[in-house]
């Protein structure tokens, strides 16, 4: 099944990995938090990026059932993750890890466009 038929009535435009590009580790282990939610077949990750943090800007994940209408879906690694439009002025050409280190772990974006970033990092300006 295609993605405009997966998701009927909702209007979205489909992004590739210059957006944002999902690395394995990452992958792996969004495609097991989907399974157990059982969203596998429908279900995505939704980046968006909100005002807060040491440096004015951070990211925000959530897992969704599909793009929104407006949102950019990109299809990456066997995963879907979804942005809305504004978000991703800030996050092209980011990726998206994961570590399953016991202080820093969870998933981390790699973003070119952050000028400054926070020594916890999960802030940034751009």
């Amino acid at each position: 099944m295609d993605t405009t038929t997966r998701y009927p009535g909702v209007t979205f435009k489909l992004g590739n990995e210059k957006l944002i590009k999902v690395l394995p580790r990452a992958s792996e282990k969004l495609t097991g938090l989907l399974r157990k939610q059982g969203r596998l077949d429908h279900g995505a990750l939704r980046v968006a990026v909100v005002g807060g943090g040491c440096s004015g800007l951070q990211y925000k994940m959530d897992l969704v059932d599909g793009p929104a209408n407006r949102d950019l879906l990109v299809e990456t690694a066997g995963v879907r993750v979804v942005i809305d439009p504004k978000s991703a002025l800030f996050v092209s050409g980011s990726e998206l890890d994961f570590s399953d280190d016991l202080q820093s772990g969870g998933f981390k974006v790699t973003n070119p466009n952050a000028t400054v970033t926070c020594s916890c990092g999960e802030s940034f300006a751009a």
